[in-house]
């Protein structure tokens, strides 16, 4: 038996306890003040306290906290390709990653508003430093991914991180999601980075490497929102990355993104499930007779060429687009009323004389175009 205890969420019988020790932590209050407004104290409290298991948890309070946050920062989220997944089956979800805490808790709503299987989340240890936050990440079933290791912890701690996985989706029947990177894509572009796939086959025994791929049912994920609430506090990593600059983050930029991300507008948002990834979809790549490195090369680009495709474009992605081009070959999805709104937006946001930053704003918003006409898909 693999020891998980450093990287697990909460066993079900340590909820109420975990929930008794953090209900009156002013950072808790606070959320639960937001989740439950009309409320009082005792009453909120009293729903907390009712808490004996991770789903009693996520159905009476999170569950609420995400539909505050979409009804006070969104014009409303739907879905698509749900209905195609099993009730009681478990999954391997992978998406593109926007946004570091609402990414994972609108994919779990939507789980849930479809009778699902709810994930358990990779969560990076940097974002849960402090015991509240550590607490309610074990709550709302993250596991933790070591970061900021050296490479021989670092290859341990992903084989731990494999098995634990492995457990969970094949024992435990619990789905699971992952970010198809480490870190948030800042620039628009999403891609899968090859390191993700290789952790997940690290558990794979004996079995070939698609095949246990295959057995994970992996479903790629796009999240699409139309207005990306830290889009202004993604601009300095991006163009330091563009000048080959190196890029240090701020004390706080992590709990400031995670806030601006909740609360910030977002415009309306749109989740779609691709089709499951099984061993019909890998046949080509089987059939090539590669390397398992440039087989995992070929699965991530076959991820990529799901959540592009499923990615739902809205007004400002073809905006920015014609914005870039100086042309006009979308205008037929968007409006001179929404246009003058990204222009504002854009004014906003950056200094529209610095050439270098106004086109890095624009290929956040642009670059899901790029990758739909890469497949033909416009």
């Amino acid at each position: 038996m693999q020891d998980f205890e450093e990287i697990r969420f909460y066993h079900d019988n340590e909820v109420n306890a975990a929930l008794q020790e953090y209900v009156k932590n002013p950072m808790v209050k606070s959320l639960l003040k937001f989740t439950f407004p009309e409320k009082s104290r005792r009453e909120i409290e009293e729903i907390v306290l009712s808490c004996h298991s991770i789903r009693d948890f996520q159905s009476k309070v999170i569950y609420n906290s995400v539909g505050r946050v979409l009804e006070k920062s969104s014009e409303g989220l739907t879905d698509s390709g749900f209905d195609d997944l099993e009730p009681d089956e478990s999954y391997m979800f992978i998406s593109n990653h926007r946004d570091i805490i609402l990414d994972t808790c609108l994919i779990n709503y939507a789980l849930y508003n479809h009778n699902l299987v709810m994930t358990a989340s990779a969560i990076g240890d940097n974002l849960v430093q402090k015991p509240f936050l550590l607490a309610l990440s074990r709550l709302n079933r993250n596991f933790l991914v070591r970061r900021n290791q050296s490479p021989r912890e670092m290859l341990q701690s992903s084989n731990t991180l494999s098995v634990y996985i492995k457990d969970l989706l094949l024992n435990k029947k619990r789905s699971v999601w992952m970010a198809q990177r480490e870190g948030r894509t800042k620039d628009g572009n999403d891609e899968t980075q090859q390191g993700v796939l290789k952790m997940l086959g690290m558990a794979k025994g004996d079995l070939d490497i698609l095949e246990y791929l295959s057995s994970l049912k992996i479903v790629p994920i796009s999240m699409s929102y139309e207005f990306d609430p830290t889009d202004m506090l993604k601009m300095p990593e991006v163009l330091a990355k563009r000048l080959k600059e190196e890029y240090k983050k701020s004390a706080n930029e992590d709990f400031n993104s995670i806030m601006q991300g909740a609360l910030g507008q977002k415009g309306r948002i749109h989740i779609s499930a691709g089709k499951i990834l099984n061993m019909s979809d890998f046949s080509e790549i089987s059939n090539k007779n590669l390397s398992v490195n440039d087989q995992l090369k070929e699965v991530a680009n076959l991820i990529d060429e799901r959540i592009h495709k499923n990615f739902k474009l809205w007004p400002a992605n073809y905006i920015a687009y014609d914005l870039i081009k100086n042309q006009e070959e979308f205008k037929e999805h968007y409006t001179e009323k929404q246009k003058r709104h990204f222009d504002r937006r854009v004014s906003r946001r950056v200094d529209v004389k610095n050439a270098l930053a106004l086109n890095s704003y624009l290929l956040m918003y642009a670059n899901p175009v790029i990758n739909k006409l890469k497949l033909h898909e416009v």
